[in-house]
């Protein structure tokens, strides 16, 4: 079981990710590589990746000896360079902390780990090429897809928070969760895979810790919220000291992202997935400021029920609406636009 405590400040800081962060999505795919009680599902996604994983990655599996991980790769980041940028940039002393930690009673440390103890450049270059590896190898091919998908779980996040409070939010992300007078109780996660994976992935630290009885205060920290769509198990945790708390939890069809065939994409991607297919022509379709009557008729769609959609996604904050007289006009908002990911 997971305990989240909020104080009364937490509870206007709860953000949803806008996008979805290159390195976190990565670690949660190794972590999977891993998972032999998810053979049914990952199987054949997992055997194609070892098969083509290149020996370059390997020193992440080496980073994480006993199945614990050092926090200083725990980073978000917009894209791939701002996450191993983070990476790099963490201070010294930290890095050289964490991987005492890591390494403490695991016997020989790697001769490169103990040159990334000491800061040494060429040590840093191998992480380097070792996370760009693995990220080419096991994400970029899927990207598109994860990004997608992650649109579509913002936008299922923000019209339950819209319509029905934070309280249901959050219970969605997490079925079987509740936030209960302050609390956000989470059910017992299914069990992590084992540790000695060579490319088991940074967050084997959290899944074994919310195996558990855990508890997280936020302490005002407030809380991002992050959806995975690689990682099966219970959520990860990042926890660390003066900085929001991120909670990266399984999200998606329950099947990890395959690349797409050529021309295979669809308009509304997994948009219509969350909004419901006629909702998320209506968000398309106001790209451009429309008033009611041609919204509806942009649409194929009635009067009322286009200003009952209308409605629901102003309430989300997807779109604004303007009287000018008696003309209505609906547009998307900056976030309307990133849901549906056009240029603001």
């Amino acid at each position: 079981m997971l305990h989240i405590r909020f104080t009364a400040e937490d509870m206007s800081r709860v953000r949803f990710a806008p996008r979805p962060s290159p390195v976190p999505e990565l670690h949660a795919a190794l972590l999977m590589l891993g998972a032999p009680h998810e053979g049914l599902l990952f199987g054949r996604w997992r055997g194609r990746l070892l098969r083509t994983l290149p020996g370059a990655a390997e020193p992440l599996g080496e980073l994480v000896p006993g199945g614990a991980a050092p926090r200083f790769l725990d980073v978000l980041g917009g894209t791939r360079e701002e996450g191993f940028a983070l990476i790099r940039s963490a201070r010294p002393e930290f890095v050289r902390s964490e991987l005492a930690r890591v390494y403490a009673g695991q016997g020989p440390v790697p001769p490169w780990v103990r040159a990334l103890h000491r800061g040494d450049a060429a040590a840093w270059d191998t992480l380097d090429r070792a996370q760009r590896a693995a990220h080419e190898t096991v994400l970029a091919p899927v990207w598109p897809q994860v990004q997608d998908l992650h649109r579509a779980e913002f936008t299922r996040y923000a019209l339950t928070a819209a319509e029905q409070g934070l309280a249901a939010a959050l219970a969605a992300v997490a079925p079987g969760s509740r936030l209960r007078d302050g609390v956000w109780e989470w059910p017992s996660a299914p069990s992590a895979p084992s540790a000695r994976s060579a490319l088991e992935a940074p967050e084997a630290r959290n899944a074994r810790a919310a195996r558990a009885a855990r508890e997280v205060r936020l302490g005002g920290r407030g809380l991002v919220l992050l959806p995975t769509f690689h990682w099966r198990g219970g959520p990860l945790v990042q926890d660390l000291p003066d900085r929001p708390v991120v909670l990266a939890y399984p999200a998606g069809g329950g099947l990890p992202p395959a690349p797409e065939p050529r021309g295979a994409r669809s308009e509304d991607g997994g948009l219509a997935a969350a909004l419901g297919r006629t909702r998320a022509a209506v968000l398309r379709a106001l790209a451009e400021p429309r008033t009611t009557t041609d919204l509806a008729r942009r649409t194929g769609i009635g009067n009322a029920t286009a200003s009952a959609h209308a409605a629901a996604l102003r309430a989300a904050g997807l779109i604004t609406t303007t009287r000018t007289g008696r003309s209505v006009h609906h547009e998307q908002t900056p976030l309307g636009m990133l849901v549906v990911g056009t240029t603001p």
